[in-house]
């Protein structure tokens, strides 16, 4: 989600994500994950957020997180004692659990875990490679196999004009394949 244009709704986003000397500018954004789901318009096509609504979601570290105030006085003790109803009965843990305080665009805090990231991700790009250069392999063998079988049946006259025309189909593919690999070579 965009950052709002209206300057009070921005420093009020601003101030729910506490992040010490952070301005938006117009092209900041937030995730749509720190938003209750009562907080975006979904009546038409276009999911949209509701006017007005701010980020409320968060897993602040402990250093972030607002202290909780406890009551002390002995009337505010009985009014907490009378609300505190058992609800386990009646509501169920429906709710999505909190989403992960390290989003996969954001950068880890220090340079170890940013170190770290980058290596995992580095050795799952070659991870990749490896398994797209062993699939072409694949193809590749799979093609010829197909055409040694096609000149196969073609010396011993078991195939007809159909399969000839693809048999020379599959001949001018592979050797258009051959060459461009003679060429990166």
């Amino acid at each position: 989600m965009t950052f709002p244009r209206d300057k009070e709704l921005r420093r009020q986003w601003e101030v729910a994500i506490r992040r010490e000397g952070f301005s938006a500018s117009e092209f900041s954004v937030l995730c749509s994950e720190h938003f209750k789901p009562e907080d975006f318009d979904r009546t038409g096509q276009t999911v949209r957020i509701r006017d007005g609504a701010k980020p409320s979601i968060f897993s602040f570290p402990t250093h972030l997180q607002r202290p909780v105030v406890i009551r002390t006085t002995q009337a505010s003790r009985k009014a907490e004692e009378s609300l505190s109803v058992d609800c386990s009965q009646h509501f169920q843990d429906t709710d999505p659990p909190l989403p992960n305080a390290d989003h996969t665009y954001a950068l880890p805090a220090s340079p170890t875990d940013l170190k770290n990231r980058l290596c995992e991700a580095l050795a799952r790009v070659e991870s990749l490679e490896r398994e797209m250069r062993n699939l072409k392999d694949r193809e590749q063998r799979a093609k010829r196999t197909a055409y040694d079988l096609l000149e196969d049946l073609k010396g011993k006259n078991l195939i007809n004009e159909e399969l000839k025309e693809r048999l020379n189909f599959y001949k001018k593919f592979l050797k258009k394949k051959k060459k461009k690999k003679k060429k990166k070579l």
